[in-house]
């Protein structure tokens, strides 16, 4: 088991383990952490006895999202990190499967983030929202196109636009979740699913993924691309007098 910190990484079989763990926070991810995370995802890809990752959280905690200190920095500078557009194009170049646990809150990229994954276990405590306009942004990780393509457009507005909050039941309703458990199935189910993943025959499974994922929309490079023009139009709203009055109300209420 290799660890950095709040990211902790782990082999079970041919399953590369990947857990978020800043339980403190709420898994709240910073920069550090995207770096890690990345790290993570591209060694097992180049891992010859790695057939399928696993992304988990902490008991009630997936992800917040972004760590409020440092979104509040890059807010008043009006500079995204590249460590969090690595971090997506990484989630978007993934050429073996993807399965993930989440348990409690998933916020922001903790949602978009899982638009990425194959299989996807909730707890009934789930929470998944995207508050991105409420801070006067944009919707990032290449959601504004696998959402809609996933649910349809109003569901897809009603998520990344509206805001509001989609619980595990009807996130499963959509297609974002497979399967909802109790909070302490969630892990057994997503590593069970991923055993038997990395059970079947490894080009074959290969193979098979990039064949779901070829569709003329949801393609690898149409991804990427729509990954690219998010990231662009983020920085420039975050640059926005829009973006800061939003960041100013939003640290007021927090402290």
């Amino acid at each position: 088991m290799t660890t950095s910190e709040h990211i902790s990484v782990s082999r079970v079989g041919a399953v590369n383990v990947v857990r978020i763990d800043r339980a403190d926070k709420k898994n709240a991810l910073t920069s550090t952490m995207y770096e890690a995370l990345t790290a993570a995802l591209t060694a097992g890809e180049a891992d010859e006895d790695v057939s399928v990752h696993v992304l988990l959280g902490v008991p009630g905690a997936f992800s917040a999202g972004n760590d409020v200190a440092e979104f509040a920095a890059a807010a008043a500078t009006g500079k995204l990190g590249l460590q969090v557009i690595d971090f997506l194009v990484a989630l978007a170049s993934l050429d073996k499967p993807l399965v993930a646990g989440v348990d409690g809150l998933a916020i922001g990229i903790g949602t978009t983030a899982l638009l990425h994954a194959d299989l996807v276990y909730a707890s009934d405590r789930s929470l998944f929202r995207t508050p991105f306009l409420d801070l006067g942004l944009v919707p990032e990780g290449g959601s504004s196109l696998l959402a809609p393509r996933l649910m349809g457009h109003p569901l897809a507005f009603e998520l990344l636009c509206l805001g509001n909050g989609f619980d595990a039941g009807r996130a499963a309703t959509v297609g974002m979740v497979n399967r909802v458990v109790s909070a302490e199935e969630v892990e057994p189910a997503a590593l069970e699913a991923a055993a038997a993943l990395a059970a079947k025959p490894r080009q074959a499974l290969a193979a098979a993924r990039r064949l779901l994922r070829s569709g003329h929309v949801t393609s690898r490079e149409d991804v990427l691309t729509r990954i690219a023009v998010e990231a662009k139009e983020f920085a420039r709203r975050l640059a926005s007098p829009e973006a800061a009055a939003a960041f100013a109300a939003f640290m007021g209420k927090k402290k």
